[in-house]
């Protein structure tokens, strides 16, 4: 054997050596990340001046920018569980002293009512930014000498008095018998933050209505800076202090950077811990304002964020979070995505187990022309959010139904406890080539998932309709047990709605209940009835919802009527018909024929439905929907609040720079 060269024995070693490095390099374990690292922004505002908006919102963002809404967007804490107006505005957030505890301060108003109707503040804590305890305190009955004429407490904020070692809450008050302008004001807040103590005693005013104040202490120049609106100068200006309780010192100038009105300013400490993000609401223009700051004299103009959809904040405030404050918020209020299924779905029947305390939702399988799709799936989920395919549970064209040759459409279910076992009987139709019509069918399983065993025989037939109704066919069913009476009925129709009495075995009706039920009167526009009834029940009240117009019409959209009884007469409101419709701004079309989930022991409801997937809505729209699903809510009289639908769910929204 030749003894190796110089230059031979130099690569091996080279290779050798590299090897051993990159064997190394694979064996590194990545560090943990630190869950105490600040990594984010939590935004906390109101949407509108509208009463159902007036409620406390989240959004996140990593760079202190760019902000997605979280929970859906919807509210994180309802305000009729917290304030005397039953609305709130003008959040703002504040991270404790200790680093755990966060305190939150809002407007207690109802704008609709008038902008001098509000009379006090709420004050909430927490330790983990979802679970939040609440004082409401009303100035008029708390100052009966001083304030009881106030007419407007407004936009109240909190900060730590370092040479007090209190936090301050200070706030503008204007009162009908104490001047004419609204001023700023303050008082300190007692240990618990439960309560404010003493009487409000007077902090700023630039000599007119002086509101929406926010301080920060500035370490660089240890100073308070007091950013405030000054309805004179229509514009954000900014005093300083040594102390919170010194005259303050009004600096010259604005630092709002745009010539829009503006109001709600918000200062914030960056998480690299060199520059300040100030924020601001350009309310009459439809965005909010970002700038940045290295010194707190000048303002570099960053981004305009757009609002849209279900997130549209007003006067609102952030602060940094750590890892694990994100993670918690997220896991407590997280998003779905649209559409929750993938593939392409359509007439979704939602259903929650009671035996396996998941979520299932059923559809007709579509993208087949024709709607010639002839099997039924089924998804199952633990949080409304992750969908898991478990598969084709029926096919009408096979063996599995043997009075069917296809045309798999708008099926409905229902659970039913049958002695100490659970029973699942799904309703469907399809077409029967003996009448070459669709008829209604229904199958039977011990398990939401299947398999499932179809009747025999069709349970409705083209001949089972009202005599007043004309035309259409027997499709679009839905199962509804009145609570009540524990009573079980069935709903179908297109063109007409009917409805009728199951028997106690479910596989038959009571011929002599089926009752016509196709609300009179609208147009396609507004309310007329075309197919995809569906009925549920909240507080004493029987709610009957169906589509309007065709399935590949853009216009295609969900309204409603209520009843005292199962099988009406429907009432519709002529002010208040409206569920869901197209937002064809966001390329949203054809939002409907929908199914409605309660989530078992709560008063939260959620719309599933179907709409037309944006590249198809000129090509063949009608059989290419995809499944979404939304909160949906009610106001104090239980009419439902019309829904906006999502786009894909909060995501990261655009900016205008």
């Amino acid at each position: 054997m030749k003894m190796m060269t110089k230059t031979l024995l130099t690569a091996v070693l080279i290779a050798v050596s590299a090897s051993a490095t990159f064997a190394k390099k694979k064996q590194v374990t990545p560090q943990p990340q630190d869950p105490n690292e600040m990594v984010a922004y939590l935004f906390t505002y109101f949407n509108s001046n509208d009463p159902k908006d007036e409620q406390i919102c989240y959004a996140l963002s990593e760079d202190g920018y760019n902000y997605t809404p979280i929970n859906d967007g919807m509210p994180v804490i309802s305000s009729d569980t917290i304030a005397l107006t039953q609305c709130v505005r003008d959040p703002h957030i504040l991270r404790c002293e200790d680093g755990k505890t966060f305190y939150m301060v809002v407007t207690d108003m109802k704008s609709n009512l008038g902008w001098n109707s509000n009379r006090g503040m709420v004050l909430l804590k927490s330790t983990d930014l979802i679970n939040w305890q609440h004082t409401a305190i009303n100035f008029p009955t708390r100052y009966t000498k001083t304030w009881k004429n106030v007419q407007r407490v407004w936009a109240p904020e909190t900060i730590y008095d370092r040479k007090a070692g209190k936090y301050m809450v200070f706030y503008s008050l204007a009162s009908s018998d104490r001047g004419s302008y609204d001023k700023i004001y303050y008082q300190y807040a007692n240990k618990d933050f439960t309560d404010l103590e003493g009487e409000p005693k007077w902090l700023f005013d630039a000599g007119c209505a002086t509101i929406d104040g926010d301080i920060v202490y500035n370490e660089a120049d240890q100073m308070y800076h007091l950013f405030y609106k000054q309805e004179a100068g229509r514009g954000i200006y900014q005093a300083v202090a040594k102390e919170l309780t010194d005259k303050w010192q009004m600096i010259g100038g604005n630092v709002e950077q745009t010539k829009e009105s503006v109001e709600g300013v918000g200062v914030c400490k960056a998480i690299d811990g060199k520059s300040w993000i100030i924020m601001y609401d350009c309310y009459g223009n439809g965005h909010y304002q970002f700038c940045k700051s290295e010194d707190l004299k000048t303002f570099q103009f960053v981004q305009n964020t757009e609002m849209r959809g279900k997130f549209t904040p007003r006067h609102g405030t952030i602060i940094p979070i750590t890892r694990a404050e994100k993670e918690r918020l997220l896991k407590a209020f997280p998003n779905h995505k649209q559409p929750i299924l993938s593939g392409f779905h359509a007439d979704p029947e939602v259903l929650y187990s009671n035996k396996t305390k998941k979520y299932y939702i059923y559809s007709t399988t579509d993208g087949t022309p024709g709607w010639g799709g002839h099997d039924f799936s089924v998804f199952s989920s633990t949080n409304l959010i992750d969908w898991k395919d478990e598969g084709k549970m029926l096919d009408v064209k096979g063996d599995q139904v043997k009075w069917a040759t296809g045309n798999a459409w708008a099926p409905c279910i229902i659970e039913k406890k049958v002695g100490k076992a659970y029973k699942y009987y799904f309703y469907f139709s399809a077409h029967n080539p003996k009448s070459n019509r669709k008829e209604i069918g229904v199958a039977v399983s011990d398990s939401p998932t299947g398999p499932f065993v179809d009747s025999g025989a069709p349970i409705i037939t083209d001949a089972d309709r009202p005599k007043e109704a004309r035309g259409g066919q027997a499709i679009d069913v839905d199962v509804f047990q009145d609570p009540k009476t524990g009573k079980c009925y069935l709903y179908w129709g297109n063109g007409f709605m009917a409805g009728a009495e199951l028997n106690a075995d479910m596989l038959s009706v009571k011929k002599e209940t089926i009752t016509h039920l196709t609300p009179k009167g609208g147009n396609l526009q507004t309310w007329a009835f075309r197919e995809g009834a569906y009925v549920f029940y909240r507080k004493g009240t029987y709610y009957f919802m169906w589509s309007v117009d065709d399935t590949g019409s853009p216009n295609y959209h969900v309204c409603y009527g209520t009843a005292k009884s199962p099988l009406g007469p429907i009432t519709i409101d002529e002010n208040n018909y409206m569920v869901i419709k197209q937002k064809p701004e966001d390329k949203i079309y054809g939002t409907a024929h929908n199914s409605v989930l309660q989530i078992p022991g709560k008063d939260e409801w959620y719309i599933v439905y179907h709409r037309i997937n944006k590249n198809f809505v000129h090509h063949e729209p009608g059989i290419h929907r995809e499944v979404c699903i939304d909160r949906m809510t009610f106001d104090k009289q239980g009419r439902i609040i019309p829904v906006i639908p999502t786009l894909d769910g909060p995501a990261p929204l655009a900016v205008k720079k």
